[in-house]
């Protein structure tokens, strides 16, 4: 969960006559299949696609992605650029420990990945539905680490064997400082 605080403004109330001061406001937001799910309802287009987002598609995006609710539009309007810096910064992280090797690298796919794909995925798996409040890079690795587990081991041809020890050899005598 990201939690950012939208500076206050002050402006003048022209029926009383008088500067008014609204103070700060802290907002939560989470990065999740449920945020998601609701924009692609709303847009009817997939979120997870190369196409360039509008800026009316980020702002609404970022709404839906709040947790507190009945924020006023306003709110959202005062976002500064830091806010705004710091949510993109937030929906990039991986946001676990996992990594994987250069090899382990998804194969680009021609399948259009939408929300109701993602649950597809999580009833396959006997993924439980609370996962759909985890940051959606999250739950992207743990699908990706369950197929890797599930899927049959790939054999290193003989050339990818030597390849691998060459390296492996390589990065021993980097480490304890020796010729070999």
């Amino acid at each position: 969960m990201l939690m950012i605080i939208v500076p206050g403004n002050e402006f003048f109330d022209e029926q009383k006559e008088e500067f008014v001061t609204r103070g700060d406001i802290e907002l939560r937001f989470e990065h999740s299949l449920t945020s998601l799910s609701k924009w692609e309802s709303i847009w009817e287009v997939p979120f997870l696609s190369d196409r360039d987002k509008t800026e009316e598609d980020t702002v609404s995006y970022i709404k839906l992605m709040c947790l507190d609710e009945n924020i006023p539009d306003e709110v959202f309007n005062r976002l500064s650029n830091d806010n705004i810096k710091a949510i993109n910064e937030y929906i990039s992280k991986k946001n676990t420990a996992t990594w994987f090797y250069e090899d382990d690298k998804p194969k680009k796919s021609s399948e259009t990945i939408t929300s109701e794909l993602i649950y597809y995925w999580m009833v396959a798996m006997n993924i439980p539905f609370e996962c759909e409040t985890w940051h959606l890079n999250r739950l992207m690795t743990l699908i990706r680490v369950y197929n890797l587990k599930n899927s049959p081991q790939k054999k290193m041809s003989r050339a990818e064997i030597v390849a691998r020890n060459r390296r492996l050899n390589a990065e021993r005598r980097k480490q304890h400082n020796t010729t070999g």
